[in-house]
């Protein structure tokens, strides 16, 4: 018997848009969907063309959270369930949800494993985990206290705040809340211009924000840093940047 196609995937223009798409199912946290989602992530990431990721849904929620069906049910691997959402925070290019309904329960993790995040007006998020009794996992709390603090994880987890697109926006949830009709349209413009950009570069800068999470003193950021810098100014690409960069600042500056 086929398996059903829960994820799909497409490649435009270097960017590779992700879409979960198991509308029956709610786009929930179930084997296929998940298994899916991991093996996707995997495939994209071997193409040396890749640019940028962009993870979308279809069906009137983005994701409904874990899979009724599989919860109580005892499993080998408890932490497989979680497999798509590690996929996707490792993805060495720059990955965005475009969100475009309800997040609910372990799907806000979803939001979480990306590194930007655009939503229509009509999105909600709920994380919900305390609601059917289960505590939050994948690192869900972890993430969320980075994204907006320990007061804003606080109220979403323990105290069952639900919010809207626009105060998700406010709190650093997620970058932008824009028009349901604007949503694909603002963010084919943001993957444009990051694959405008050096690809080694951007998977280099993305490399280095992610080590820089593990480190608490300003002083080794800096030299994390200067080592990823120093680098970039002896690519090829670099050069004629700053070339560019003059033709453009002359003229202005009555230089001939």
């Amino acid at each position: 018997m086929t398996e059903r196609r829960a994820v799909t995937v497409t490649m435009e223009d270097h960017v590779a848009w992700i879409t979960l798409d198991d509308v029956e199912r709610r786009n929930s946290l179930n084997p296929v969907l998940v298994r899916q989602l991991a093996d996707a992530c995997a495939e994209i990431r071997r193409d040396p063309d890749l640019r940028a990721v962009v993870l979308r849904a279809r069906g009137p929620v983005f994701s409904a959270g874990g899979d009724i069906d599989a919860l109580g049910e005892p499993v080998e691997d408890p932490t497989a369930v979680y497999a798509g959402f590690r996929a996707l925070s490792a993805l060495p290019v720059p990955v965005v949800a475009a969100v475009h309904a309800p997040t609910i329960g372990a799907g806000v993790n979803f939001v979480l494993a990306c590194d930007v995040v655009v939503a229509a007006r009509s999105a909600t998020f709920d994380p919900r985990f305390l609601d059917v009794a289960i505590h939050p996992g994948g690192g869900h709390l972890w993430r969320m206290e980075q994204r907006v603090g320990r007061q804003g994880a606080a109220a979403m987890v323990l105290f069952g705040e639900t919010v809207t697109a626009r105060e998700a926006e406010r709190c650093g949830l997620i970058w932008r809340c824009v028009e349901d009709d604007d949503l694909l349209d603002v963010v084919r413009r943001m993957t444009a211009r990051v694959v405008g950009r050096s690809p080694d570069l951007v998977r280099r800068t993305k490399a280095t924000m992610r080590l820089s999470r593990s480190l608490t003193d300003p002083r080794m950021a800096a030299d994390l840093e200067q080592v990823a810098q120093d680098w970039s100014m002896r690519q090829p690409g670099f050069a004629e940047a700053v070339r560019r960069l003059r033709e453009r600042v002359r003229p202005r500056a009555g230089n001939p």
